[in-house]
């Protein structure tokens, strides 16, 4: 056996998410052969990937078929998280930047966004987690740190907030510099500011992915993220029901300007269904079936999968243990699903769409 013919083999296993070979992809390094023994290293456009397992088997399946069937083949994983953000002055150590949005209170925004960060981190993936709604933070209590306050370091000479660390994450949030039972009456200018400062006076570090709960509906918070950093996506979160299917078509319609223009990374439906603990076979459809998967289609956008209405993922949330790190595993089944659908489409826009720049908005 030679590298070429590990190689040439290896040529005709694809990359299931980017329709290439992983020769041709540049996803194969560290050959080493030794009589029948042959090893290499796949590397991976996420930690999170879902496809490791199917990369494998064919990988070896190949190995065996075309070069040398009595092979013992030994197949190693490292990752390298793909981005399309390049010479970045802003948030310069994080490769994605991911905004989760919903046209309406009340979807269980905040929930998916909490719990896709944990599935990216449980993964593999460097990850923080952001909460930009200003007016009703709920990170603090998600995760269990209220009262916690952030300390500050000297970075190059500039003061920087060190976000919190809960569950092998980093978190940042306006409900960890306030006391929660002020209410932050802040006109829109303030609001954006506090925000920039999340953004540019953070010690983010180096992170796979920088996730962004962000405030209902479409305002000067969005414009403001987007002004301020170039967002590799938006995942939109909505619940089947007319009423919240409205308002995820206005979050639709606002990234899909021109002038704003920032993929949507795909869909996901909250409280899909109801399953009692006691009929865990049975669904009960409360606010309406596949409202959010006939939205995704109607609009040609990825659909990501559905969350079902589990008292587990609401308890979780208000006991500061969200539902991917607590024991309930078909919230956490749910959870990761999606996750994974996410990391596979975030990964598909790195490779085939031009990058994101940052929005700017003529008043």
């Amino acid at each position: 056996m030679t590298e070429a013919d590990i190689l040439k083999a290896l040529s005709n296993v694809q990359e299931p998410d980017l329709g290439k070979d992983l020769v041709t992809l540049n996803m194969v390094k560290d050959i080493a052969i030794d009589g029948n023994n042959v090893s290499f290293t796949i590397i991976l456009t996420t930690p999170a990937c879902p496809m490791k397992d199917m990369m494998s088997n064919a990988s070896i399946n190949a190995v065996k078929l075309l070069v040398n069937k009595e092979a013992n083949v030994q197949v190693n994983f490292t990752s390298n998280t793909s981005t399309n953000r390049k010479d970045n002055n802003i948030l310069p150590g994080v490769k994605n930047v991911i905004a989760v949005i919903s046209g309406k209170g009340g979807v269980g925004k905040s929930t998916v966004a909490a719990n896709l960060a944990l599935a990216l981190s449980e993964g593999g993936a460097k990850v923080g987690l952001m909460d930009a709604d200003i007016y009703g933070p709920s990170v603090p209590i998600m995760f269990g740190v209220r009262g916690e306050r952030p300390m500050m370091r000297d970075v190059n000479g500039k003061g920087m907030i060190v976000p919190l660390e809960k569950y092998g994450m980093k978190l940042m949030s306006i409900g960890l510099l306030v006391d929660e039972k002020n209410a932050v009456v802040w006109r829109g200018p303030m609001a954006s500011s506090a925000i920039k400062q999340f953004v540019t006076e953070v010690d983010w570090g180096e992170l796979d992915y920088l996730v962004i709960d962000m405030p209902p509906g479409t305002g000067d918070i969005h414009l403001t993220i987007m002004q301020t950093v170039p967002v590799t996506g938006v995942v939109i979160v909505t619940t089947p029901q007319p009423v919240a299917l409205a308002d995820a078509k206005k979050g639709i319609a606002m990234f899909a300007q021109a002038q704003i223009n920032v993929p949507i990374i795909g869909l996901v439906e909250n409280m899909a269904y109801f399953t009692p603990a006691e009929l865990p076979e049975n669904k009960y459809y409360i606010f309406g079936k596949d409202g959010g998967k006939k939205l995704a289609e109607e609009y040609d956008l990825n659909f990501l999968g559905q969350i079902p209405l589990i008292q587990s993922i609401r308890e979780g949330g208000d006991e500061g243990t969200p539902a991917m790190v607590n024991n309930d595993d078909s919230a956490k089944d749910a959870f990761i699903h999606f996750a994974s659908n996410a990391v596979r489409n975030i990964a598909i826009r790195n490779a085939n769409l031009p990058r994101t720049k940052v929005v700017e908005v003529v008043a």
